[in-house]
């Protein structure tokens, strides 16, 4: 992992569901190899993708994918053929950034901010989302790189020590994997609250927003300390 020094004002992104519909690549995905299936298999992805990434913290993402998707498939008695569980890796690079992305990240590197990505994926599927972005990203700390999935810390704690922030805010959408971690480790952060959740313990949620739009404004409103 490269270190930038310097660069003192950082933004931190989950990628996949904040940036990256995460959520319609996977139902389409399914819907290739099982017509009809995607919304019902999807909601069991979910749940066994935790499973799986508390299970086998340093299983490569994309056999991750592959072991969930089965998961999923056998709870929803859904047959796959013989390959069919790596399509979710197959089509990743493919799944759409969400409309709002390009002109929020621009806007905050336009104001001085650097962007980092903190990603339970691998590097190499990473790299292909991050061509996506079509904004420049000086840091990303992947899984691989760390041996973990989020929520554990190790994300967080790499990057801190590659780069040193002095200020840093942490922007994700979910409160399993990032608000929760962010929180233990005091880091200023804003929920992007995609799917209308409540959460488990609303003290845990510094600032949130349905969407990036507008992101600029609550970055800097979470970096600046109450009073």
């Amino acid at each position: 992992m490269t270190v930038m020094m310097g660069f003192m004002r950082w933004v931190t992104f989950d990628v996949f569901g904040t940036l990256v519909d995460w959520r319609h690549g996977i139902r389409t995905g399914v819907e290739l190899v099982a017509p009809g299936k995607g919304a019902e298999v999807l909601e069991a992805y979910v749940r066994h993708e935790r499973d799986v990434q508390s299970e086998s913290p340093t299983m490569r993402y994309r056999l991750l994918t592959a072991e969930a998707l089965r998961r999923a498939c056998a709870e929803e008695k859904v047959e796959l053929g013989a390959d069919d569980a790596s399509v979710l890796a197959a089509t990743l690079p493919y799944w759409p950034v969400f409309p709002e992305v390009g002109a929020e990240l621009s806007a905050l590197r336009e104001a001085g901010w650097r962007l980092g990505l903190l990603t339970n994926c691998d590097r190499d599927l990473v790299a292909e989302t991050r061509r996506r972005l079509a904004v420049p990203v000086e840091a990303v700390v992947t899984a691989e790189d760390v041996g973990a999935y989020k929520p554990a810390t190790a994300h967080f704690e790499a990057f801190g020590r590659a780069y040193e922030p002095e200020v840093w805010v942490h922007v994700a959408q979910s409160y399993f994997h990032d608000m929760v971690p962010a929180h233990r480790l005091g880091l200023p952060r804003v929920w992007i609250n995609r799917q209308g959740q409540r959460p488990d313990d609303e003290t845990i949620i510094q600032r949130a927003q349905p969407d990036l739009r507008g992101l600029l404004e609550a970055v800097e409103n979470a970096s600046t300390p109450a009073g």
